[in-house]
């Protein structure tokens, strides 16, 4: 094809025509999502699930259709609420293609024309303007003060500036999807859709997760474990049987109960109530979760690799120093509330002190062609984020810009121009013409031979302040001067550059892209909860550092690391990245690709990693972490898309409330696995106990599906609502292989399932052994296992913490459930149809109190364990 840079004429129509045919339409390709119904059926794809199904056939071979409906009925639930929420997948890239539905500026036919931005094709000539954003890449091949805003590919907070040498042919790039934030440019285009920069990105989008939730991977494992111990435990019954010579039929009808029994069923929906009921608690502090197990993966966290620009910081440009000639320095308050910031420092600083500040911020307010405007949403600026960040900290120092511009009417203004270096506006003011001037301070120090020392203008000393530029621009700020000086009224018909001398220099200000008010308080939260803090970001490493610092961030000189050394060790290996990766903790100058292979390096050491980030350049690692955070506010479509989370007011300390609700979660979820695990495996004891040693079966399959309805039916639920304890942030993050069953649990779950089991086979023994019918001997044996089931509801709650010490309610719903299961089981005693059905009958006073007595030992043998597991952990403490 020809060159259209060289021709600088824009394609025919008909070239534009055969080049959208060859390399298609500038659009990312559509995903294929798959429909609702194969979302649904691949919810089942699961050990536990297997295991359910196989419980509500036996169910229903049995003939009991109320447990074989009830068991469908959670499959369904679960499916249905699995499927709605993976359906949103791949959603990511549709709101790559929302970000290109624009339209574009073109030569077409030697005519300036509009056409939309999918129609745009490689060897355009496109017209850039100040407010559009970039339809395709762009190879500018002529700008004027041009300049991009391309944190969300780069994460670079200050904008790109496009600037072709004068009399050269070079060409400077522009990518799709960034914002012209100032001047004019053109530029011939290079690559559209999928062969652009935000296609490349897309693409990786389109991949598969490479990291599942941690809840997902332990229930996993928790789901094998079940299937492996409830199969070998019916089949060695079985074999018991069969050598004692049992009945198939009767064996048929214990491996259905026991099966019923010990699988527990409740399961998927108590943990969806428990992230359910977390999800809404989020949400109240501002954290929305779109992916249910992302509740708990942020609580498992290990690792936040943050980004820095919006989410550390503000991604405003604010002025945060002030400098006066002779040393004077005052800080300027940060936050988007403007006319609640001040300038700290000047009333107590000296009789002069806000008299020269406010003449500082005149001269930055004068040459400035930003605007400040405040809506229902509070202030924000219009124009140069430089020329907006100098309005806001005058507003800060009393000096509103409509006001001045009233006062000092405007005869003429210079530009900036980036050769120049600076701005310059001429007011008239009574009888003379007032200059005022801001730029680089190599510039305005040379504009000025003296200074404003408060009482009076003494001879400029440069190399002073060149020296106190080079001190603020060391501490990463970005440093402009101010001056200003009179003209008479004579010498004003010719207003311009050459009276730009003579003039007094004001002082100067640092800006930077502020860290958030409330994040080294976040940050601190995190150490405490022994979560580590990677910040991964697009800019210089100075930059980078000294925002780490004042976020709070821990961290040594050489754990700042650049993309270059990304790429380095990438060049040696996995094994050489994971060696950087475990020591690093600032990684600055990152492309997309390196934060994502950052993130994955995390992860093969040992970390579960959360991301945050806000934009496009952020999408990738959002997407492949084991729980990707988006910020709500300033965040782009694509990385909201792509995030698990999305916090809403941008505020990182709402991460640690997240953190925090996570491990809730997770410990409801524990608390509920151990209720349901300890009933299930104490009932199998029960068997194992009694067939091998010539006992009679010591409840009937029905009166095992019956234990199961009333003491698991809803109080796992109820249970999965829990408040938080207090001490969720104190406790270290859980190891990432860590299993569901750790030390504790198999602890807690052998000696409460001994005490339960022995006591139940031990009773039922002695039953018999003092004449008691079988039949009687169940019905006490039955009674004694809801009991124990319900107490074991209330022990439940609080791994560590006593029974007693927990608000008896603090959980009215638990309360309410296990007084329902336990009245239900007395009304069974008496109700003619079913006392008959479940072979049932009263009990005397004696045997109640008996029964209490044998329910209260799970108390006793709990409250002693959870006494030995506080005193060992306060010894480690210690």
């Amino acid at each position: 094809m020809s060159n259209p840079t060289s021709a600088k004429m824009g394609l025919t129509a008909l070239e534009a025509e055969e080049r959208l045919a060859r390399f298609g339409a500038n659009l990312l390709p559509e995903p294929k999502i798959p429909s609702f119904l194969t979302t649904f059926l691949l919810q089942f794809r699961s050990p536990l699930i297997y295991i359910l199904l196989v419980a509500a056939a036996l169910s229903a071979a049995l003939g009991d259709l109320e447990d074989s409906f009830f068991i469908g009925i959670v499959l369904m639930l679960n499916g249905i609420v699995g499927g709605l929420q993976e359906h949103s997948a791949g959603r990511a890239a549709a709101a790559l293609r929302k970000l290109e539905e624009a339209s574009a500026t073109v030569l077409r036919d030697q005519a300036v024309v509009t056409i939309p931005a999918r129609l745009v094709v490689p060897g355009d000539i496109v017209l850039l303007e100040a407010g559009a954003r970039v339809p395709a890449d762009v190879s500018v091949f002529q700008a004027n003060d041009l300049q991009c805003d391309e944190s969300l590919l780069t994460g670079e907070s200050a904008p790109v500036k496009k600037i072709i040498p004068p009399g050269q042919d070079d060409a400077v790039p522009a990518f799709a999807g960034t914002l012209v934030t100032r001047g004019r440019g053109r530029g011939v285009v290079v690559a559209t859709g999928m062969s652009s920069e935000i296609g490349r990105i897309a693409a990786e989008l389109g991949n598969e997760p490479s990291a599942k939730p941690p809840l997902m991977i332990r229930l996993a494992r928790f789901s094998n474990l079940i299937a492996w111990l409830v199969g070998f435990a019916m089949l060695f019954l079985i074999l018991v049987g069969l050598i004692r010579g049992l009945a198939w039929g009767d064996l048929f009808l214990m491996a259905v109960g026991l099966a019923v029994s010990a699988i527990p069923e409740g399961l998927p929906v108590a943990i969806s109530v428990a992230l359910a009921i977390s999800m809404r608690r989020m949400a109240r502090q501002n954290v929305i979760v779109r992916r249910m197990p992302a509740v708990e993966a942020l609580g498992s966290c290990t690792m936040i690799a943050t980004d820095k620009t919006g989410t550390l910081t503000l991604n405003e440009l604010t002025v945060t120093d002030i400098v006066l000639p002779g040393g004077s320095r005052f800080e300027c308050e940060t936050g988007s509330e403007i006319d609640a910031c001040r300038i700290l420092g000047v009333a107590g600083h000296d009789v002069s002190a806000n008299e020269r500040v406010s003449r500082l911020f005149k001269a930055a307010s004068m040459p400035n062609e930003g605007a400040l405007i405040r809506d229902e949403n509070g202030w924000a600026g219009v124009g140069d984020t430089v020329d907006v960040a100098l309005l806001a900290a005058a507003r800060k120092a009393g000096l509103e810009h409509q006001a001045l511009a009233e006062h000092y009417p405007l005869l003429t203004r210079i530009p900036y121009e980036p050769d120049l270096k600076y701005a310059a506006s001429f007011h008239q003011r009574g009888d003379v013409v007032r200059v005022f001037a801001k730029g680089s301070p190599e510039t305005l120090i040379g504009m000025a031979d003296r200074m404003d020392m408060g009482t009076e203008f003494v001879p400029i000393d440069r190399k002073a302040l060149l020296r106190q530029k080079e001190e603020m621009a060391a501490r990463g700020l970005r440093v402009l001067a101010f001056a200003d000086g009179e003209i008479s009224s004579g010498e004003s018909s010719d207003l311009g550059a050459h009276h730009l001398v003579d003039l007094v220099f004001l002082g100067m200000v640092g800006m930077q892209d502020p860290v958030r008010p409330e994040v080294p308080q976040a940050v601190a939260d995190c150490r405490s909860a022994g979560v580590e803090i990677a910040m991964v970001t697009g800019d210089d490493p100075q930059t980078a550092a000294t925002i780490a610092r004042h976020a709070g961030l821990s961290f040594k000189e050489d754990q700042v690391v650049t993309g270059h050394d990304v790429e380095l060790a990438e060049e040696t290996g996995e094994a050489g990245l994971d060696s950087l990766t475990a020591h690093a903790r600032i990684y600055a100058r990152v492309a997309p690709a390196q934060k994502l292979a950052i993130v994955r390096s995390l992860a093969r050491n040992g970390h579960f990693v959360a991301v945050t980030g806000d934009g496009i350049n952020d999408a990738p690692a959002l997407k492949h972490a084991h729980v990707g955070v988006a910020m709500g506010r300033k965040g782009t479509d694509v990385a909201k898309e792509s995030a698990d989370i999305v916090i809403t007011d941008d505020n990182f300390s709402s991460i640690v409330s997240g953190i925090r609700e996570g491990r809730v979660a997770y410990s409801n979820i524990r608390k509920v696995i151990l209720m349901l695990v300890t009933t299930g495996i104490a009932e199998v004891l029960l068997f194992l106990l009694a067939i091998p040693l010539g006992l009679p079966m010591p409840l009937l399959p029905v009166q095992l599906l019956w234990l199961n309805l009333v003491t698991n039916g809803i109080q796992d639920v109820a249970l999965a609502g829990e408040k938080r304890e207090g001490d969720e942030l104190q406790r270290p993050p859980r190891r990432p292989r860590e299993p569901i069953f750790d030390a504790i649990m198999i602890r807690r779950i052998l000696v409460t399932v001994a005490v339960m089991g022995f006591g139940g086979f031990g009773l039922f023994y002695w039953l018999l052994a003092q004449g008691y019918e079988v039949s009687q001997a169940r019905n006490l044996l039955l009674l004694l296992f809801v009991m124990f089931e319900n107490v074991q509801t209330f022990t439940s709650r609080s791994e560590r913490r006593s029974v007693f010490s927990i608000p008896f309610f603090g959980n009215p719903l638990l309360l309410g459930t296990v007084i329902t299961a336990q009245g239900l089981h007395i009304a069974a005693m008496y109700i003619p149809w079913l006392r008959d059905t479940l072979d049932l009958a009263p009990i005397s006073l004696a045997e109640w109190a008996l029964m209490l007595l044998g329910a209260a030992s799970v108390i006793v043998v709990t409250e002693l364990d959870k006494w030995r597991l506080r005193r060992t952990e306060a010894r480690q403490v210690t």
